[in-house]
């Protein structure tokens, strides 16, 4: 595996690559790096000739009062991960390589970016969109690996994808959990062991969503006040939202029909966590 710091390298890298043909299969990481990513990395291994995995924790879609300077890092421990899961090229800028000094272009997906997560973070997805954008054009992938975990994120860059005329094609691989149903996340190390217990409350809500929409319940807002009940009832939640909405436009649904997106942002202690169902509704 080769480890890579710089734009021009990795560039150069992509453009030899490209000569002799390869398919260069793309997993943008900020690191810390769990099963969700080290399957991830094993999808594009599959479906790819080279791999290239990047670690970079950006700034930008941090807001002000947000983890930026305690999320977690551990470089040594995802180089390991990442080798043994089958990368072929670690790509790690560093910020100023990224950012440099009066660096003032920014991608934004209006609409989609301005709704759910968009709504309790402004500037989220501002700032995803534009290093997402930014890292393909340095790595010019041909595939690019993402997870289900992060339902908007993956509608917002597909978008941009198909407005920005990348020419890539954008895999979106299943949530990955543990085996109470916690969707596996690098803030998961934040949860205390009875927060823990108490976060697998989220997949089952989900579960119950799935469960009374199958007995034939279509009113969005019954469904999402069975989930609120439901997590609720457990100690140290709060609920930043339950939505349930087109999964393609992102536009909220009163009476659930066709292919829908069942998402939420709930506290546990103090620790934010997201989780989400797609579910095709007759």
């Amino acid at each position: 595996m080769k480890i890579v710091k710089s734009i021009k390298e990795m560039q150069e890298i992509s453009i030899a690559l490209k000569r002799k043909g390869k398919i260069i299969g793309f997993v943008p990481t900020m690191g810390y790096l769990h099963e969700g990513h080290l399957s991830l990395i094993r999808l594009a291994k599959k479906k790819s000739d080279i791999v290239v995995v990047s670690i970079f924790v950006n700034p930008m879609q941090f807001g002000p009062k947000e983890d930026f300077k305690r999320y977690p890092r551990d470089l040594k421990r995802d180089t390991k991960l990442a080798r043994k899961a089958g990368c072929d090229v670690l790509f790690i800028p560093s910020q100023k390589q990224i950012y440099p000094d009066r660096f003032s272009a920014h991608v934004n997906v209006e609409k989609l970016s301005d709704t759910l997560e968009g709504k309790f973070r402004s500037g989220h997805f501002k700032g995803v969109t534009t290093v997402v954008a930014k890292l393909f054009n340095i790595v010019q992938p041909d595939l690019a690996f993402f997870g289900q975990k992060d339902a908007q994120q993956v509608v917002i860059i597909q978008k941009m994808a198909q407005d920005l005329n990348y020419n890539l094609k954008i895999i979106v691989a299943p949530t990955v959990r543990e085996p109470s149903g916690l969707a596996l996340s690098s803030r998961n190390i934040y949860l205390a062991e009875d927060e823990r217990k108490t976060a697998k409350v989220l997949f089952e809500s989900l579960q119950k969503a799935q469960s009374v929409i199958e007995q034939g319940e279509t009113n969005s807002f019954k469904i999402i006040h069975e989930m609120e009940k439901m997590i609720l009832s457990k100690p140290k939640t709060i609920i930043d939202y339950i939505a349930i909405t087109d999964s393609k436009t992102l536009e909220p649904l009163e009476k659930l029909s066709g292919e829908v997106l069942i998402s939420m942002a709930v506290f546990v202690g103090s620790t934010r966590l997201i989780d989400n169902l797609k579910l095709k509704v007759k």
